[in-house]
């Protein structure tokens, strides 16, 4: 062997002083846990040794481990950690079971790379993943409650039958699962079993649903009624097997018919947070909705409720883990009273949907993602048996129209997405529903749809099923008064007058409630000499509309129901209306007239805030005073007045406020 020259000796020395260490030493990712025991536990992901660090080095989390490095399901960038400029950080996430195992991967990336045709929702770019750093190795979910094969997203739903509480819930494994019930925690002896379900890849309609990007294996869906139920009575259950691992104890109080009274928590348009950037924009007001609410059922004690969320549910928009956020997010009040849904657009709309008349051609358009209505339709089990043919391979689109009574009060679901027009089944089933309604046993009627009857938001694309509305669903509301009617679609509170044909004066009392948690929303209907300013004070049928997030609770007895707008920013009561079982609308201290035309008579504010009243009566005829010597007794004949709202007028709050 010849002896080194002093050319080749100077290269090696140039080899082990620059390429070595970029060999030896590259970057290193750790992970606080290899094991997590159930859903919501958080896994500190660490990472040194990251040279020059770029503003765009990102985190993607990825779930199958095997997923194309295109197709994670969400990401961070590592500039959130406060140390990332050293090269070195970490950052916590709390993540879900996917069924699934995860890998976490980092990468480098700069502005040079930005792809201007990779953009998510809001026009953003998406990382690219051309550089991998460092990853970790596969990890996952343990043994046990939240495992890989174990029971997770509990929630319950009434069943429309006496005795009965719905409780479904999502594993990994189609293998037999139960529910054990009972009245005490330690004594669970009753035992029903829960059927399974599940959807496949190819029920989606169209991308991303179906494309490898937006699916994930959903997991088996399982369902089981707890039947025998006393009323008002606090039973504690769980959920799974002996093979395959039980859920957390749980506990719901039983419906009861005799308690004369109704509590309800209800709002549209909420929607899913999660710990991570995503394809989609995310709603993290909806945590707060969650937390006030689950305040709220803890403080009731041994009164039975019950939720309503009306349309827009997790606005996963083909996203498949989106929905397992959405249920991990509810499942701390879903599993503790009755979760109740309405279908939205983000649930349902695709191109080649079945309904899709030619005035609404550019109303249904992609909303839904792809999913046509499928995890929507087997992830709920709402009483009653509506459906509608997809018109593919997808299952029949359910949970689209139904009623059931809770205690004093009916309610009634319908779908804005699917046929409702006069000789539909839908149309049918809501004016047999409403004509059959005892009064007596359930003085109240609240209907409750997706896309609202009356906005005054500049939703100008959805006028055509708005006139849709009003010229074959109205007529029933008024004709059956029906007491309130409550929309969500628009990411709003707004009130309206007891109103009929754009008049205050009869029928329902109209109430918008899609402030739950989505935050893109156009402005309230514009001034004619200011299209970008908002009509303010809003139309005289608007008594009330706001910007805050928030929700709404129901409270009723046989003699008054009582709706109350609460807000997420400080838990507190923003609006209420009280609405008598005579028909009388009431709240507050201020009064509006209205005639027989159903002309508002008003209201304003004068000077240093001080209520005035200006009363404006129409007669129709001739008006008989009488005075009566020592009293004064006047008397209007042939004008019909009613007082329909009764509270201190607060002033419009708008977008810029919420």
């Amino acid at each position: 062997m010849n002896p080194p020259t002093p050319l080749s000796s100077f290269f090696t020395f140039i080899f082990f002083l620059f390429i070595t260490p970029s060999i030896s030493n590259p970057p290193s990712l750790s992970l606080s846990t290899p094991s997590l025991s159930r859903s919501n536990i958080s896994v500190t992901i660490t990472w040194t040794g990251v040279d020059s660090p770029s503003q765009l080095d990102w985190l993607g989390i990825y779930s199958p481990p095997d997923s194309s490095l295109r197709n994670f399901i969400g990401y961070l960038y590592l500039n959130t950690s406060p140390t990332w400029q050293s090269g070195s950080g970490s950052i916590t996430i709390p993540l879900i079971n996917l069924r699934s195992n995860y890998k976490i991967r980092i990468f480098r990336w700069t502005e040079s790379e930005i792809v201007p045709t990779r953009l998510d929702h809001d026009h953003n770019p998406l990382p690219q993943p051309k550089h991998l750093l460092a990853e970790t190795e596969e990890f996952g979910f343990g043994s046990g409650h939240g495992s890989g094969y174990g029971p997770d997203q509990v929630h319950l739903a009434l069943t429309g039958e006496r005795g009965e509480m719905r409780v479904m819930f999502v594993s990994g494994s189609g293998g037999e699962s139960v529910v054990k019930y009972g009245l005490s925690s330690g004594q669970m002896d009753r035992v029903v079993p829960a059927r399974v379900g599940r959807y496949e890849r190819e029920d989606m309609c169209d991308a991303p649903a179906n494309t490898s990007v937006g699916w994930r294996d959903p997991g088996f869906i399982h369902d089981g009624v707890m039947v025998g139920l006393e009323g008002g009575k606090r039973y504690f259950y769980k959920v799974g097997s002996d093979a395959e691992g039980w859920s957390n104890t749980y506990s719901f109080v039983s419906p009861d018919e005799n308690s004369g009274e109704t509590i309800a928590f209800l709002y549209g348009d909420m929607g899913t947070s999660t710990p991570y950037n995503t394809y989609i924009r995310t709603q993290e007001e909806s945590i707060s909705t969650i937390n006030w609410i689950a305040r709220d059922i803890e403080a009731l004690g041994d009164k039975p409720a019950l939720i309503s969320h009306i349309g827009d549910i997790s606005y996963a928009r083909g996203y498949s883990w989106v929905w397992d956020h959405f249920f991990n997010q509810i499942e701390p009040v879903a599993s503790k009273v009755p979760y109740h849904v309405c279908i939205g657009n983000h649930e349902y709309d695709w191109p080649l949907q079945p309904w899709k008349p030619d005035w609404a051609m550019y109303i249904y358009a992609k909303d839904g993602g792809g999913e046509c209505g499928v995890p929507y339709s087997l992830k709920f089990n709402m009483p009653g048996n509506s459906s509608e043919l997809t018109g593919s391979r997808a299952p029949p689109t359910r949970n689209l129209y139904y009623s059931f009574d809770f205690g004093v009060v009916h309610f009634v679901y319908l779908s804005t997405e699917t046929n409702f027009l006069k000789g539909s089944k839908q149309y049918e089933f809501l004016k047999k529903d409403l004509e059959s309604v005892d009064r007596v046993k359930t003085p109240f009627v609240v209907v409750q749809g997706h896309r609202p009857m009356y906005t005054t938001s500049n939703e100008v694309r959805d006028a055509p099923i708005r006139e849709k509305m009003l010229e074959h669903l109205e007529p029933l509301l008024v004709d059956n008064k029906v007491n309130l009617a409550l929309w969500g679609h628009v990411h709003r509170y707004e009130r309206f007058c007891p109103i009929n044909n754009f008049k205050c004066g009869s029928g329902p009392v109209h109430v918008v409630i899609g402030m739950a948690g989505a935050d893109w929303q156009p402005m309230w209907e514009p001034r004619s000499n200011h299209q970008d300013m908002p009509v303010y004070p809003q139309p005289a049928r608007s008594i009330y509309r706001g910007g805050e997030f928030g929700y709404t609770k129901l409270v009723a007895n046989k003699d008054k129901l009582t709706l109350t707008y609460i807000g997420n920013h400080d838990g507190k009561m923003h609006d209420s209306v009280e609405i008598l079982a005579t028909g009388k609308v009431v709240n507050g201290k201020i009064t509006i007239l209205t005639t027989n035309e159903g002309k508002v008579n008003n209201v304003g504010k004068g000077k240093e805030g001080k209520t005035s009243y200006l009363w404006y009566v129409e007669v129709g005829g001739v008006i008989l005073f009488s005075v009566l010597v020592g009293f004064f007794l006047g008397f209007m004949s042939r004008a019909k007045k009613e007082v329909v709202t009764n509270k201190e007028w607060i002033p419009l709050k708008t977008i810029e406020e919420a």
